[in-house]
């Protein structure tokens, strides 16, 4: 009895030792590939020791494997979590996938490890960390989706009923690829957004090409959700905002705030930090201006418009 308690099978040893929070981790780590160990903490646990005792336990379970990148100047970076290959075997099983490639935790932690923009990565998953953060100590918000780049990759993925038919066809190239999208919801309202992450390693001008891809699927399309620009320092901010203005009649809401702004106020995505271009001021996420006829019903937008209308 005792051998056969011990030889049970690792995927069954594991599943019976999950939590709903261990689910939502490993769902996050299966789709947007490492989050460190205090981006975790933040976002799911009520202190880093616990985060740490999970962690560890999920580690000899085989559900999450670890790496630490070396700094350039010395030392090294916090732990950085990825699924192990149960990890894998649970949620392909949880979503009902098949089972997944033998190596494929292996594959894809070479991957990540060798991953020249790593911390465009990681910058992206913060702020979607920080808005899961506000909803743990804010009950009457939600983060209630977050989908990764690689969702928006495919040709076509783009196109809804009602479109235009050449997002199918015309290829991914003149389109957006966003760096994460998602579902911000409060007290009963929400809005879905597009996040292009800026680390400011690339000329403006490629910043202002992208938005120009948004406002053309906005002419081409159903979409209209807000594209929330985040961005290192104010200069950036204000030369974007600066050839902004240059673009004519753009429809596109578009919304920036900085990392230097949030660092000063502590203040997390969820705050008055969003600025609209060519506007005074700034707004909340959930106040951005937006509609959009085929968001999700599940999810109510605020002044949800009759079917047929779009953004003014």
């Amino acid at each position: 009895m005792r051998k056969q308690q011990t030889s049970a099978d690792p995927l069954l040893r594991l599943q019976a030792s999950i939590t709903a929070r261990d689910d939502r981790l490993l769902g996050w780590l299966y789709d947007h590939g490492v989050l460190t160990t205090d981006q975790i903490a933040a976002a799911l646990f009520p202190s880093l020791d616990f985060t740490q005792r999970r962690l560890r336990r999920l580690t000899l379970l085989r559900a999450v494997d670890r790496f630490r990148p070396n700094r350039a100047y010395g030392g090294s970076y916090p732990y950085h979590y990825v699924l192990d290959q149960l990890g894998y075997d649970h949620v392909h099983a949880q979503r009902g996938l098949g089972r997944p490639r033998r190596d494929q935790a292996r594959r894809r932690k070479h991957s990540l490890t060798r991953r020249p923009d790593l911390p465009h990565l990681l910058g992206g998953n913060q702020v979607f960390i920080d808005l899961a953060a506000h909803a743990r100590t804010h009950p009457d918000g939600d983060l209630v989706r977050w989908q990764p780049a690689s969702a928006y990759h495919e040709p076509g993925v783009l196109y809804r009923e009602g479109g235009n038919p050449q997002i199918m066809i015309g290829g991914a190239s003149g389109f957006p690829r966003p760096d994460g999208a998602g579902v911000w919801t409060e007290h009963g309202r929400s809005v879905p957004f597009f996040l292009e992450y800026d680390t400011s390693g690339e000329h403006l001008q490629v910043l202002i090409d992208k938005v120009i891809k948004y406002e053309r699927l906005y002419t081409m399309s159903t979409w209209a959700w807000p594209v929330l620009f985040h961005l290192p320092s104010a200069r950036r901010e204000a030369n974007l905002h600066h050839r902004l203005a240059a673009v004519p009649d753009l429809a596109t809401v578009i919304a920036t705030t900085t990392a230097e702004l949030r660092t000063a106020l502590a203040a997390s995505p969820a705050h008055q930090i969003w600025q609209l271009p060519g506007r005074a001021g700034r707004h909340r996420l959930i106040d951005l201006p937006y509609t959009d006829t085929d968001h999700d019903d599940e999810y109510p937008t605020q002044d949800q418009p009759a079917q047929g209308e779009r953004a003014a």
